[in-house]
């Protein structure tokens, strides 16, 4: 973990002003949906191709995005004031009645916070979890694109907020966020307001026993298809923190049950030596690099385990940054390679075993809980959350180094994974709906430590923010074998 540097401090700062224009985006589209069909009611689910996913409540009519759209650039190009005045969590309430917005009072009934910020647009009345900029004139870029049922708002990139991306359909990512939607509605909660309501009447226990037989139920759904279509190599990535170790153990013992014999191999173990290991923009080692991977050597073991050819397999020595000798392996005609790393989803990484003996699966916390109809809870939070937790309690690691470095690890991820996530067999959604209930005991106080003249400060106050808006859950409930153990401590799997 890099020490704490300016670079990682801009990417805060680029970061925060990024959600800021995510905010102001969505509180003018709530604005010109209101005017256009004030019948409608607006939820933005999830992020996708490079923007948000949202939904309407009835069914678009014809032109209606373009007109949206249109409606759009007028509130901005009029540089329109953002307004902002504080009441009592009552005051609130009664304000958002009259409005017949039921979503809000659902959230501020079951919440502790007693003052609460209201923005005010043209005459609309909301909440935000990140504040909107003080006008709309600053977020002219963005662009509407259909996606049915819906439809996604698209806006610059917190790297470079000066271009927009092209517009990528994701359809496999919105089948697994459908997926998990369903999965919320079996539970019936689709926001924290309704978890908020279920912790406080008891139903913590039942929430976290059914979420986790969610889980392992489309595990062993991926397990019967690894064994049914015959594969030899299984290979899982995913971005930082989202419980892929976790994930490739659980799956093992899956494959077991099926038969199959997993044999456990870690891309990260064909590093190169750190003599041999690419720089990054700052002169620091790139690990994230495909290119700081052995390739030539990854993959000629593949073939000879595959082949069931006994290999010895390197293991990684993070402390000296050189290759020692692991243990041989042998892979039995019923067995199958599970390999995790980051570059797993890109065909380049193992180019030299045929297409037809691999399965890929891409492993994320795709969160699938809202704030409000207008305010997500985070997937990136939710993986900083538990990198926070984990690196600080059990890596050595300090709050500072684990902020500044974020930006660093999302940077990475947007390179070298998310371009290949659609090309997955399977994906495995690893949030669980009930996890910041749990994580606020641990996290909490680590946040706290950063004072108010760090720089750092602005993002730990966002993340105790929102953590606080959860009501606490003991760990007890939380079986040893969930991916959470992984980062909260109290695992049955050895890391």
């Amino acid at each position: 973990m890099p020490k704490p540097t300016q670079s990682g401090i801009e990417d805060l700062n680029k970061l925060n002003k990024w959600r800021r224009y995510q905010s102001t985006l969505s509180f003018i589209l709530c604005a010109a949906i209101k005017k256009l069909s004030p019948e409608n009611k607006l939820r933005i689910e999830h992020s996708m191709s490079k923007g948000f996913y949202c939904i309407l409540s009835k069914k678009f009519r014809k032109g209606l995005l373009k007109k949206v759209e249109t409606e759009m650039k007028r509130i901005i190009r009029n540089n329109v004031p953002i307004k902002k005045k504080t009441l009592t969590r009552k005051q609130a309430i009664r304000l958002f009645k009259q409005l017949r917005l039921d979503d809000k009072v659902t959230l501020l009934e079951n919440i502790r916070k007693q003052r609460i910020t209201v923005y005010s647009l043209l005459a609309n009345y909301d909440i935000f979890m990140m504040p909107p900029f003080e006008t709309t004139g600053s977020t002219n870029l963005f662009y509407l694109r259909s996606f049915s049922p819906g439809f996604i708002i698209v806006f610059p990139a917190w790297q470079d907020m000066s271009k927009l991306p092209d517009y990528v359909p994701q359809p496999r990512l919105a089948r697994i966020f459908d997926e998990y939607e369903g999965w919320a509605r079996i539970l019936g909660i689709n926001d924290l307001g309704q978890l908020n309501h279920a912790i406080k009447h008891g139903k913590a226990a039942e929430i976290v026993k059914i979420t986790e037989a969610l889980h392992e139920k489309k595990i062993v759904y991926i397990a019967d298809s690894i064994v049914k279509e015959e594969k030899r190599l299984v290979l899982i990535a995913g971005p930082s923190s989202a419980g892929k170790t976790t994930f490739t153990k659980r799956l093992a013992i899956q494959l077991f049950v099926n038969g199959v014999k997993p044999l456990i191999i870690s891309a990260d173990d064909y590093f190169f030596p750190h003599s041999q290991t690419p720089k990054d923009k700052f002169g620091g080692l790139d690990f994230e690099s495909i290119n700081a991977v052995d390739i030539p050597l990854l993959n000629d073991h593949l073939l000879k385990i595959i082949k069931c050819k006994k290999v010895r397999v390197p293991r990684f020595n993070f402390l000296t940054g050189r290759r020692n000798k692991g243990n041989e392996v042998y892979l039995p005609k019923n067995g199958v390679v599970l390999l995790e790393g980051i570059h797993c989803l890109n065909e380049d990484f193992t180019h030299r075993v045929p297409k037809s003996l691999k399965f890929k699966i891409y492993v994320s916390a795709l969160t699938q809980l809202n704030i409000d109809d207008h305010n997500r809870a985070s997937t990136t939070d939710v993986r900083m959350i538990r990198r926070i937790v984990r690196d600080t309690h059990f890596r050595g690691y300090k709050i500072r180094g684990v902020l500044q470095h974020w930006g660093s690890v999302r940077d990475g991820e947007e390179r070298n994974i998310y371009p290949f996530q659609e090309e997955a067999d399977e994906m495995f959604n690893s949030a669980l709906i009930y996890e910041p209930a749990i994580q606020k005991k641990f996290c909490l106080p680590i946040l706290k430590r950063i004072k108010k003249d760090y720089p750092e400060y602005e993002e730990a106050r966002r993340l105790v923010d929102f953590l606080n808006l959860f009501l606490e859950v003991n760990e007890r409930y939380i079986p040893s074998n969930s991916i959470l153990r992984e980062f909260i401590g109290g695992s049955s799997f050895v890391y």
